[in-house]
């Protein structure tokens, strides 16, 4: 495998397991219809709100992974 590739599990793979569980413990606080955007209550479906909210999540894992590798790399 490429490291650039086995870099990239190392980094998708952890962010999204916690996209999951942090998409449960939101959604199980917060109803995707209860929710506003600047003032305006969303009109999207939950399935719609539930998915970007779980890919939202997922790139904040991501990229909060890729800075620990990357700054990980920098050190050694």
């Amino acid at each position: 495998m490429k490291p650039w590739a086995r870099n990239a599990l190392y980094v998708l793979w952890p962010s999204f397991v916690v996209a999951g569980g942090a998409e449960f413990l939101f959604f199980s606080i917060f109803d995707p219809h209860e929710l506003t955007y600047f003032g305006q209550p969303i009109e999207a479906s939950r399935q719609a709100v539930y998915t970007i909210g779980f890919f939202g999540f997922w790139a904040l894992g991501a990229a909060s992974a890729a800075l620990t590798s990357w700054l990980a790399r920098e050190a050694t």
